[in-house]
């Protein structure tokens, strides 16, 4: 099987051209090269996939079995890429977002909830975009490269969704931060409800059903994200307290206390989200496809022991996860008076 991965140096990317290379695959990664570094074993090659010529340039490298695109952002850039490379691969495999549906996180969604309203020309800098709060600008813009590829690829598309991603390679900065913070040990300060159930996929399991996806053909579009129970909230705490081998205690504060603070969800207490929808993603068909979710345990033990030999990928993104040590202290000892007071 030979295989094109539009990026391929960064966390999915990566794993997935490792993957696919233990798999027996050819394997060729298209970048910038500006970050990350190529798998041993790839065939790389250098350009930008917003210009014409380095993707003219890249498809005289085809063909290819199949495309992986896990990097595009604006619709333009997706038909570009989908219209050069149509004669070059046969199969176009989009890496999209939940963040596509309208109503995701503040509603459940499955493969049949409204997408983001979104035209092919659209771009980050377009007044009606940069209007937006940005994770809906976000949203509308994969939404119209799902649109793009689609047009172009027809049938022969796959459009993955996936929810939330952790594992190895990680440079977003979520889990990263939260091992981080339990490493440092003592009094750690939790959001909400320890029994708050989450679904957070290991991106080598996304990798697998990837690939597995390409070998049998599969096509239309599927949410990916571990199956409703699969962990909890708690779980994941103490997961990262067991891997580190820290002594931490946990300060379960109340959510509605947290967002009167002005605490930011999801980065500064990472993973921490309130919206009905934010774990509501449902992804049975692709758990009828194949897809499997190993236990969250494994995921972040494997992650700690990454971390312990290699730095992530640098990303602006990465300084917005978790609290200022100062700051948690001040909310942790405010949290105690205020349980103080109300049990009297």
């Amino acid at each position: 099987m030979r295989l094109l991965i539009l990026g391929g140096t960064w966390f999915l990317g990566r794993t997935l051209a490792e993957t696919a290379l233990a798999n027996g695959w050819q394997v060729t990664c298209f970048n910038r090269g500006r970050s990350g570094r190529d798998v041993p074993g790839t065939q790389g090659v250098r350009g930008d996939r917003t210009n014409q010529a380095d993707v003219d340039r890249l498809t005289t490298y085809g063909p290819w079995d199949a495309v992986i695109d896990t990097s595009v952002y604006e619709p333009p850039d997706a038909t570009l890429t989908a219209q050069r490379l149509r004669d070059a691969a046969a199969r176009y495999v989009l890496v999209s977002t939940v963040s596509a549906y309208r109503w995701w996180p503040h509603e459940p969604v499955n493969e049949n909830s409204l997408l983001w309203p979104s035209r092919p020309d659209a771009r980050e800098s377009d007044p009606d975009l940069s209007a937006m709060p940005g994770p809906y600008a976000y949203g509308t813009l994969k939404s119209g490269c799902e649109q793009a590829v689609t047009k172009v690829y027809g049938d022969q598309a796959l459009i993955l969704r996936p929810g939330v991603v952790l594992g190895p390679y990680e440079y977003v900065g979520r889990l990263p931060a939260l091992l981080g913070r339990a490493a440092r040990g003592g009094r750690m300060l939790a959001a909400g409800n320890p029994h708050q159930l989450i679904q957070p996929i290991d991106v080598r399991d996304l990798s697998d059903f990837t690939l597995r996806s390409i070998t049998a053909d599969t096509r239309g579009a599927f949410n990916v994200a571990a199956p409703h129970g699969h962990a909890k909230y708690g779980d994941l705490l103490e997961a990262c307290i067991a891997a580190t081998g820290s002594d931490v205690d946990l300060v379960w504060a109340d959510a509605g206390w947290l967002a009167e603070q002005d605490v930011r969800q999801w980065t500064e207490m990472p993973l921490w989200r309130t919206p009905p929808g934010t774990w509501a993603v449902d992804a049975s068909r692709a758990i009828e496809a194949g897809l499997k979710a190993r236990p969250l345990r494994d995921t972040i033990l494997d992650t700690w022991r990454w971390l312990q030999v290699e730095n992530p990928v640098p990303h602006q993104r990465q300084s917005e996860h978790g609290l200022a040590p100062d700051k948690e202290l001040r909310l942790i000892e405010a949290w105690e008076n205020e349980r103080a007071l109300r049990c009297r």
